[in-house]
């Protein structure tokens, strides 16, 4: 049986995002994460939540496997890359909670929404709101 990561709104240390890209590894690398997600692993939002802490995807997904949780993984990143202040923090949330809302992904959620069968639920706005009901987290 194949497993859907975290969502996207679940947080480490204040940071939105990042449990999900790790659920999506430690799934991944014992074989159970859903076949859809493979494709995209390290790149889309994944790629862009490594860009804003300044570390490699390979090297975080390095230091996963070598042990730790979301908390001491997040701060590997500020160790390794950057550490975020509140400020970053807050920009990045937003960012990350308007991901598809007018902007340059727009094409990609209307898309994806049509071959999810969710064309009809005007209520998703964003990616993130599309992964919850995508996922099964809400209906």
């Amino acid at each position: 049986m194949t497993h859907v990561p975290l969502s996207a709104y679940q947080e480490t240390l204040g940071m939105i995002y990042f449990a999900r890209m790790l659920s999506k590894i430690r799934l991944h690398a014992v074989g159970d994460l859903r076949e859809d997600f493979h494709e995209n692993l390290g790149t889309g939002l994944d790629g862009r939540c490594v860009d804003f802490l300044r570390v490699s995807y390979a090297d975080l997904c390095a230091q996963l496997l070598s042990g730790g949780d979301d908390e001491e993984l997040l701060r590997w990143c500020y160790t390794n890359g950057r550490e975020l202040s509140t400020g970053d923090l807050f920009i990045w949330n937003q960012y990350l909670r308007k991901v598809g809302w007018n902007d340059g992904v727009s094409e990609i959620l209307v898309r994806r929404k049509q071959e999810s069968g969710l064309a009809g639920h005007t209520e998703i706005q964003t990616m993130v709101d599309y992964f919850d009901y995508d996922e099964g987290r809400k209906s």
